[in-house]
């Protein structure tokens, strides 16, 4: 590249650079305490006339070149001493009134835009000579509308007044009211003075009545106060006496009810203590009594089980054992397979050697009876009589009766004393040897007897000769 191309295109890039910056310049931003006024070329109005300022409170503004320019107007409040002399008032009496008034660029929209049309370019001292003018004006207006003693005594008022009046003027060439001060208002004639003298003897005479108006009623008071205190007394004493008396009633009265509610208490207490004691042991006896129920009913359960089921229960369990067995082996690693497949094969084959043992001698039981597994059968249970009449006699065995009473008058039924048939009775309330076999669905053998059929009573007959 040429050196006259770089040239040129650095000369280029300053002047672009120079421009944006100078564009950014225009770029103008307003501070909080001042009011920035844009005038030139703004525009036109609603009503098509040409605008002649713009105010912009806060933000900021592109100011075009050539075509507009900008300036400010201070928001600082601006402090002007008033002293007004010789104000005529309503009564043709002239007072002075002193005064300080605040005021400042107002920042509302109409009255801002009054403010760049007439304060803009003016210096502090020409804005404060042309608010001290209005104000002057002002007060003396409102003056002669009042009274003295209304300026005097109502200053809410008078106050109200002059900022109505003073900041309506005020608004015309864009200011606002802050503050008024009024201090002391005088007059040349001394009608004031006279007036705050007449209002302090007034004052002091109506302290000077109020006192002695006030002694008299303390002494009224304390002679009446010390009356109430003697019958007041008197009553307090006499109620004090009358409830001492009745709280004495009151004590005696609940001391007997209480006597007569802690007898009742203990009467009820006793009661259900003795109450409750029958019923515990009314429901010992009916849970012995079920209990001895179940452990019967346990027992012969036990006894049908273990003769009835007992090879098909072992059997059972011996097939669950070595299916858990099975299992539990094909859980195992395959090195151990081998070994735990041998040992429940040793196990099976044992078992399956006892059962072989106990069906040879089941075989023998049956030859032996000559091959009638009916008397194979017989020979099964006569050994085990012994131990099912041991199970039915143990079932009443252990029933507790603390004490029997029987009357026995000697005489009975049948040539039976009453005795002799509460044994047989109670004996009778076993239950029978051939139901215990029917409870387990067989019958029993021929060889042990057969329930004798009851026969009709036969009546006896007597022939007379």
């Amino acid at each position: 590249m040429q050196p006259q191309v770089i040239i040129l295109i650095s000369v280029v890039f300053l002047v672009l650079v120079s421009f944006i910056a100078w564009v950014c310049s225009r770029y103008k931003k307003c501070p909080s305490d001042k009011i920035m006024v844009i005038y030139g070329s703004i525009g036109k109005n609603k009503d098509g006339t040409n605008r002649s300022a713009k105010c912009i409170h806060g933000g900021a503004e592109f100011v075009v070149p050539v075509f507009q320019s900008y300036a400010y107007l201070d928001l600082t409040p601006i402090s002007i001493q008033v002293d007004l002399k010789n104000a005529l008032s309503r009564q043709n009496i002239r007072i002075d009134v002193p005064s300080r008034f605040t005021v400042g660029i107002s920042t509302e929209p109409g009255v801002m835009q009054n403010a760049a049309e007439r304060l803009l370019g003016l210096q502090l001292n020409e804005i404060q000579e042309l608010s001290k003018d209005i104000i002057f004006g002002q007060l003396r207006l409102i003056i002669a509308t009042m009274d003295i003693e209304e300026i005097n005594t109502d200053r809410d008022k008078f106050l109200a007044a002059v900022s109505n009046n003073v900041e309506t003027e005020l608004k015309k060439i864009g200011l606002r009211l802050i503050n008024v001060n009024v201090t002391d208002i005088s007059d040349e004639s001394g009608y004031i003075t006279a007036l705050g003298r007449e209002a302090a003897a007034k004052a002091i005479n109506d302290a000077k009545k109020s006192v002695a108006e006030q002694e008299r009623y303390g002494s009224i008071g304390e002679a009446n106060a010390q009356m109430e205190q003697r019958i007041k007394v008197a009553e307090a004493d006499s109620i004090a006496i009358q409830g001492e008396n009745e709280s004495k009633m009151k004590i005696a009265m609940s001391e007997a009810a209480l006597k007569e509610k802690e007898a009742e208490a203990l009467k009820i207490a006793t009661t259900a203590e003795k109450i409750q004691a029958a019923k515990a042991l009314e429901e010992s006896y009916a849970a012995e009594q079920a209990a001895e129920e179940a452990r019967r009913s346990k027992e012969q359960a036990t006894l049908e089980a273990d003769i009835i089921v007992k090879a098909e229960a072992r059997k059972r369990e011996i097939e669950l054992e070595a299916e858990a067995k099975a299992e539990e082996m094909r859980r195992l690693a395959k090195g151990e397979a081998d070994a735990i497949y041998a040992k429940m094969e040793a196990e099976a084959r044992g078992v399956e050697e006892i059962l072989r043992k106990q069906a040879a001698g089941f075989a023998e039981i049956v030859k032996s009876a000559g091959g009638n597994p009916d008397a194979a059968l017989k020979l099964l249970i006569a050994d085990k009589l012994e131990e099912l009449m041991k199970v039915q006699v143990d079932a009443i065995k252990n029933i507790k009766i603390d004490k029997v009473t029987v009357w026995d008058s000697g005489e009975g039924k049948d040539g039976k004393t009453s005795t002799a048939n509460f044994i047989s009775g109670m004996m009778k309330s076993v239950p029978p040897l051939d139901e215990v076999f029917a409870m387990s669905g067989m019958s029993l053998p021929s060889i042990l007897g057969s329930k004798a059929e009851q026969s009709e009573p036969v009546a006896e007959t007597t022939s007379e000769e």
